[in-house]
């Protein structure tokens, strides 16, 4: 019987990555160090996480004709990921992630979509179809740097196939609350919680409010992804605040995905809800660790470790 797949569908980007002395501002030039091109891209950094943490990854997205497309696309072969459901969009750029990481770790981006956005019929049944002829039992992570039309058909092939989802509602001005409400799970961070629901977010008992209601929409699981790194959960009328643990913050690019990535392994492996927010909380924690993204995801041992230490940070905020 074929194991079941983590499908990820969304952005994959060519990461052009540096430090700065201070946050960008408006009209002054800095000047960068440790200039780095990487991969990256909200999907392709959870299929290579999948693939780091021993599970079958399928990744669904689109690339340029460009010679960036090798650069987005050569760590994830690396790594085993599948690639075969990456198509190329004719005469468009793969999409490029422009990154300023000051000394606080707290990166700025710039993501020119191109590819990501450039989707036509053709290769948009392709997608569908992958989702459709998936081994029972996988799990489908999308985002929303893609297409919306191409997240929302998504969702409704994984829904008749009765594979479990979890949305990255970002960015939150595409997400649409009657697709969000499809889902198994939602992850949004703090500010796209925000955004769809309306409720101002400024402390653990704000984000479960948020939690609350986007649950409201229909997803059985929601987990507001908090800047200081904690998150709240929100599951079977619990709200839930696993509290961040310091730790020396590198680099924060690429720790929403990983979060992301590390709760859709921990679902697909049958791990309760609260497991797996600490699985999640756990390789967010130590993605900021390092330079980079998909460079700086640990191994299973360390985030094992972290999520264990992550326990004694879990307390109620109440029933609903």
């Amino acid at each position: 019987m074929p194991q079941p797949l983590l499908l990820s569908l969304g952005s994959i980007n060519a990461d052009f990555q540096v430090r700065v002395p201070e946050s960008p501002g408006t009209s002054e030039t800095l000047l960068a160090t440790d200039f780095a091109r990487l991969g990256g891209g909200k999907a392709a950094n959870v299929a290579f996480l999948a693939r780091k943490l021993g599970h079958p990854a399928l990744l669904l997205g689109r690339t340029g004709d460009d010679e960036l497309r090798e650069q987005a696309l050569k760590p994830l072969r690396a790594a085993g990921v599948d690639l075969a459901g990456v198509s190329v969009a004719p005469g468009i750029a793969t999409a490029v992630s422009m990154i300023a990481v000051p000394p606080d770790g707290k990166k700025s981006i710039i993501l020119a979509g191109n590819a990501n956005d450039a989707w036509d019929e053709s290769a948009l049944r392709d997608v569908l179809e992958y989702i459709r002829t998936a081994p029972d039992g996988s799990l489908l992570v999308a985002d929303y740097e893609v297409a919306p039309e191409l997240v929302a058909r998504a969702v409704d092939v994984a829904r008749q196939r009765d594979l479990r989802i979890v949305l990255d509602p970002s960015p939150a001005a595409r997400a649409v609350p009657e697709i969000l409400g499809r889902a198994t799970a939602l992850s949004p961070n703090a500010a796209e919680a925000q955004e769809i629901t309306g409720v101002t977010i400024d402390d653990a008992d704000s984000a479960a409010e948020a939690a609350t209601r986007l649950a409201d929409f229909g997803a059985e699981i929601v987990c507001v992804k908090l800047s200081d790194g904690g998150c709240v959960l929100r599951h079977a009328g619990q709200a839930t605040h696993i509290a961040a643990l310091p730790v020396e913050v590198v680099d924060s690019t690429g720790a929403g995905d990983a979060f992301t990535g590390a709760l859709a392994i921990a679902l697909l492996e049958g791990q309760p809800p609260l497991q797996a927010a600490l699985f999640a909380a756990a390789a967010s924690h130590l993605a900021v660790t390092a330079y980079g993204s998909q460079e700086a995801y640990l191994p299973r041992d360390r985030l094992d470790a972290m999520a264990r230490r992550l326990e004694a940070q879990v307390r109620p905020l109440g029933a609903r």
